[in-house]
C-alpha cells in the first residue's frame, strides 16, 4: 500500500468493467448499485500494488457474470470523489450497494482473498448462489430453510442430509445442516459435518457462514449472564471488555442485532481496542448470516460509514 502523492485500465467493451471519474460517479457507482452492486477500485498508473491487485480484481468480477460490477477510477485524474470518501493511500477499494458503501479494504490482496471479497458483495445484490441448486435441489433446500426458520430444526436437518444424499458437494446443504445443528445446540456434531465438506467447497459463501457460525457458537459457550453485563457496562460505559462480552452474551441469546448494536458502539468508541477486536468479530457476525439479512445490510452500512468518516 501506498501514499497518495499524485494499473492498468479496464479492458475495452468490458461492460462490467469501466473507467469512472467524478464527473461520472453519481451515474457509474451511487445509481448503478441500485441495481448491481458496484466495487470502485481507486488506483494510479504509478502505484505497484494497485498493478498487482487490479487484474485480479477484474478477473473476479468478470467471474460473477454481471452480478457485480467495477468502476476504476485514477485518484490523479479525479480527486473529488476520492477525497470525499477519506481515501489517503492507495489501492482503496470500495464496494456499493443501494448506493451506499457496504464494505471495502486497503492494499493489495491475495486472489484467494480478492475472490472471497467480490463472491460476498456479489451476493449482497441477491439474484446469486442458483447454481448449487440445480437438479430439481432448490425447492428442497427453500423448504428446510423454511423449517429452519420456523424453528423445526431437527426437520430442517433431516431434510438438508437428504438433499447431500443427492449432491455431495451442495454448498448450501452443508450451510444450512450446521446451521440445523447449531440451532439444536449441537455445536461438535455441527463442527465434524463442517469439517467433512469436500475440499471443493471449502471457499463457498456458505461454507464460510457456516465456518463463522461455529466460532461464534464456541464463544457462546463461555459467555456470561447478559443482565450482569449490560450492568457492567451501564456502571463503566468505557469498560471494553465488558462491553465487547455483553456483545457474545447477547448473540448467544439470539439478540443479534442488539449484539452488532454494541459492537458497533465499542467501534465508535476505540476502534484499535484489542487489536481491532470489534470490528473483527463484527465481521464474523456478518459472515454467518445471509448476506441479504437485513441486520448484515444495516450493520455494514454503519461499519462503512465510521471506517470512511
Amino acid at each position: 500500500m501506498l501514499e497518495l502523492d499524485g494499473q492498468q485500465g479496464a479492458p475495452a467493451g468490458a461492460d462490467v468493467i469501466k473507467d469512472g471519474s467524478d464527473a461520472s460517479f453519481m451515474a457509474d457507482v451511487v445509481e448503478a448499485s441500485r441495481e448491481v452492486p458496484v466495487i470502485v477500485d481507486f488506483w494510479a498508473t504509478w502505484c505497484g500494488p494497485c498493478k498487482q491487485l487490479g487484474p485480479a480484481l477484474e478477473a473476479a468480477v468478470q467471474a460473477k457474470g454481471g452480478r457485480v460490477k467495477l468502476v476504476k477510477i485514477d485518484v490523479d485524474r479525479d480527486k473529488a470523489v476520492a477525497g470525499q470518501l477519506g481515501v489517503q493511500s492507495i489501492p482503496t477499494v470500495y464496494a456499493f450497494v443501494d448506493g451506499q458503501p457496504v464494505d471495502g479494504f486497503q492494499g493489495a490482496l491475495p486472489p484467494s482473498q480478492i475472490e472471497t471479497f467480490v463472491n460476498k458483495v456479489a451476493d449482497l445484490g441477491g439474484a446469486g448462489g442458483a447454481g448449487d441448486d440445480d437438479g430439481g435441489l432448490a425447492e428442497a433446500v427453500e423448504a428446510a430453510e423454511a423449517m429452519l426458520a420456523e424453528g423445526a430444526a431437527a426437520d430442517a436437518a433431516e431434510t438438508f442430509a437428504a438433499i447431500l444424499q443427492e449432491d455431495g458437494e451442495h454448498a448450501g446443504a452443508y450451510g444450512g445442516l450446521v446451521r440445523s445443528y447449531l440451532a439444536l445446540g449441537q455445536v461438535d456434531q455441527a463442527e465434524a459435518v463442517l469439517n467433512g465438506a469436500p475440499a471443493a467447497i471449502h471457499d463457498k459463501p456458505e461454507i464460510e457462514a457456516a465456518r463463522a457460525g461455529i466460532q461464534l457458537a464456541r464463544q457462546a459457550e463461555s459467555a456470561g449472564p447478559v443482565t450482569e453485563l449490560r450492568a457492567r457496562v451501564e456502571a463503566d460505559p468505557s469498560d471494553h471488555q465488558a462491553r465487547y462480552d455483553l456483545a457474545t452474551a447477547l448473540h448467544a441469546a439470539g439478540q443479534t442485532e442488539e449484539a452488532v448494536a454494541e459492537l458497533l458502539e465499542l467501534f465508535r468508541r476505540d476502534r484499535e481496542w484489542n487489536d481491532g477486536a470489534a470490528k473483527t468479530q463484527l465481521l464474523t457476525v456478518f459472515d454467518a448470516l445471509k448476506p441479504t439479512d437485513p441486520i448484515v445490510l444495516n450493520g455494514r452500512r454503519k461499519l462503512s460509514s465510521m471506517v470512511f468518516a
